[in-house]
Formats: C-alpha cells, sequence, structure tokens
C-alpha cells in the first residue's frame, strides 16, 4: 500500500497551458500515458498534487477544474490508468495558505485519506516546488527537466528526468 507516486498535473502528466479553464485543452506530455500505465502494472497508486492558482486569479472556478479533472480522468481511464486522487490548491502565491506547494497540507491529507506513508513515495513533478514538497514530506524526487542551467540555490531532486515513461523505467529498477 505504500508504492505511491505523486505526480504534478499541468507540465507533467498535460501540457501546460497557462492556467488552462477548458477540459478541451488536456493534452498528455509525451512519454506521460507510457509512464504511467507502466507505474500502475508495477503497483503504484498514482496521486496529483497540483497548485491552481487561477482558481483565486479568477480565471477558472472549481466547478470547471472539477470537469477538467474529470476529463482527465476518463483520458486516462482510456489507457488503462486510474488515479487514486487528485488534490488541489486554489489560493494564488501570496494568499499564505498551508495547502500550496511546497506547504504540506495536500501531502498529509493524501496520506492520511489513502493511507500511506508519505516518506515512502516518489514525488514527480516540473517546477522547484516539487521538489521541495516531496523533500519536505521525506520523499523520494524526480524533477523533469534537466540540471544545465540550473541556479546553485535552485533545490536538487534525486532524479532528472525527460519524462514520466523516464521516471517509470528508474522506478523498475529501484523495485529489483
Amino acid at each position: 500500500m505504500n508504492k505511491v507516486v505523486v505526480l504534478d498535473r499541468d507540465g507533467t502528466i498535460v501540457i501546460d497551458r497557462h492556467y488552462l479553464a477548458d477540459p478541451d485543452g488536456l493534452e498528455f506530455e509525451p512519454g506521460a500515458t507510457a509512464g504511467l500505465q507502466r507505474m500502475a502494472k508495477m503497483g503504484y497508486r498514482l496521486v496529483i498534487v497540483t497548485n491552481q492558482s487561477g482558481i483565486a486569479r479568477g480565471m477558472l472556478s472549481v466547478a470547471t477544474l472539477s470537469l477538467i479533472h474529470e476529463r482527465l480522468r476518463e483520458m486516462l481511464a482510456a489507457h488503462g490508468v486510474h488515479l487514486d486522487g487528485i488534490y488541489f490548491c486554489p489560493h494564488a502565491p501570496g494568499d499564505a495558505c498551508e495547502c500550496r506547494k511546497p506547504n504540506q497540507q495536500l501531502m498529509v491529507q493524501a496520506a492520511a485519506d489513502l493511507g500511506f506513508d508519505q516518506s515512502k513515495a516518489v514525488v514527480i513533478g516540473d517546477k522547484d516546488s516539487d521538489v521541495e514538497f516531496g523533500q519536505r514530506a521525506g520523499a523520494r524526487t524526480m524533477l523533469i527537466g534537466n540540471s544545465s542551467g540550473r541556479s546553485a540555490t535552485a533545490v536538487t531532486p534525486d532524479y532528472f528526468i525527460a519524462n514520466l515513461t523516464d521516471a517509470a523505467e528508474i522506478l523498475s529498477r529501484l523495485d529489483t
């Protein structure tokens, strides 16, 4: 039950559309479905934790976000992938909330709801805040992108990956 991958949404699973407000705008990142399929076959439960400040900025409503997530679940189901949960922060960066990554409220909530040890999870995202989110939880971290051009003050993930297919390959080696 502790095999859990906590994923960012935009730029990790789907192409980042900069405040996506239409379910029809969902499009998978290259390698996303193959990687998620492989993770699921290895017994990993898949959870999304995403910052959605577009809600606080008035660019979309919670109802629209629900439609986007419903559509995402349908798209993933068509590839045989099930999500165990989707958790989101609706606040803007300056709102000083406890749920915006890298803060831990959504990780604690997901772990309590789904019964997993957050320190045993793997966190995958495309931003430093995703890596810091995982590090604060004591989880293993993977960052989509590479180390070139990163500042010396940037957080360092456990692994740099190109996409979720790479992540699944690393997880398969760690499982053996």
